[in-house]
């Protein structure tokens, strides 16, 4: 589709970030204007148009405007950051940007911005100090990138918005998911929007294999963090991270999501989730493994996991996910 329609070959230098788009791609900037306008006009970032000149497509704008702002029917995809001083929406937002650049070219000034104003934990060692971020860089890089790619362009009026608060990092895009939430950890990749998808993966931006949100799931394990979650309303979805809490501060469906998750993440590495493996990923203590069996028993109730054939002595017993 269309963003602008029949200008000329300096309008779309003028317009489109084109020295962004050799450099994501490694290739070399031609040395004169032709070559630049032949390798846009391959990726289709730009079409010829009946007269002679060119119309600039949505997918050229939304990736490598220099200000989207300049393209009417985009303006209102760019991204949003709001900080807010407290855990909710009535605190007052100390921080909000709207995001002017297209998406490839911008993306690193984004995530960027993004980490700047995300709050820090400091972790004391044997002998230093050491200030690490609340939330994994890969996780959040993931979970914009999906963000922009998986969104329904058609839907008017809205654009994704990362809002930051104390204690949680919310990511919300336009569009209800093509697959079932509780599956977005196996499931193979599915984008309504293939071109901007295959583009992203070619400069990088966002992963190939769909294991991207195996990724947020591992970090938020490794970093000793509740599970994410997901959220599907009102044709959006939502993507929360959340800020450190000790097992015992973690509400019951707090656990129930990081079992399920984590048998999920055993599973699709060809795994298999172990009340040893559970404790690790909890930072539990030997000695509490009955706690932690009372929580597989549970999840096993409410159908999120189930006992792996062949298990037959409680103390060896292995678990699946409920769709394994």
């Amino acid at each position: 589709m269309v963003a602008m329609e029949n200008v000329s070959e300096d309008f779309i230098l003028r317009e489109l970030d084109y020295s962004s788009y050799f450099e994501m791609l490694s290739i070399d900037l031609p040395s004169d204007k032709s070559g630049i306008i032949e390798a846009l006009e391959c990726d289709n970032m730009i079409v010829k148009s009946e007269t002679g000149h060119y119309n600039i497509t949505n997918l050229g704008a939304i990736l490598f405007a220099k200000r989207l702002s300049d393209f009417p029917l985009l303006e209102r995809k760019a991204v949003r950051v709001i900080k807010y001083e407290g855990a909710d929406r009535v605190s007052a937002a100390s921080k909000e940007q709207i995001g002017g650049k297209g998406y490839a070219s911008g993306f690193e000034g984004l995530i960027d911005y993004i980490n700047n104003l995300l709050p820090n934990n400091e972790i004391l060692g044997k002998a230093i100090r050491k200030v690490v971020p609340m939330y994994p860089e890969i996780a959040v890089r993931e979970l914009v990138a999906n963000a922009i790619i998986h969104q329904n362009f058609f839907m008017q009026g809205t654009s994704p918005i990362i809002e930051i608060f104390n204690d949680r990092l919310e990511i919300t895009n336009p569009g209800a998911p093509l697959i079932d939430k509780a599956r977005f950890v196996d499931h193979p990749p599915v984008s309504r929007n293939e071109k901007l998808a295959s583009f992203m993966r070619r400069i990088g931006i966002c992963e190939e294999r769909g294991s991207g949100y195996d990724k947020v799931v591992f970090q938020t394990e490794y970093y000793q963090l509740p599970a994410p979650e997901i959220e599907i309303y009102n044709d959006h979805t939502k993507v929360i991270l959340y800020a450190h809490k000790d097992f015992a501060k973690m509400s019951k469906d707090d656990r129930y999501r990081a079992c399920y998750l984590h048998a999920c993440l055993k599973r699709v590495n060809r795994d298999v989730m172990t009340n040893s493996s559970l404790r690790e990923r909890f930072n539990i203590d030997s000695k509490n493994s009955s706690m932690i069996s009372r929580l597989l028993n549970e999840t096993c109730a409410l159908g999120l996991i189930k006992i792996a054939p062949g298990s037959t002595s409680d103390k060896n017993r292995k678990y699946l996910p409920f769709w394994a």
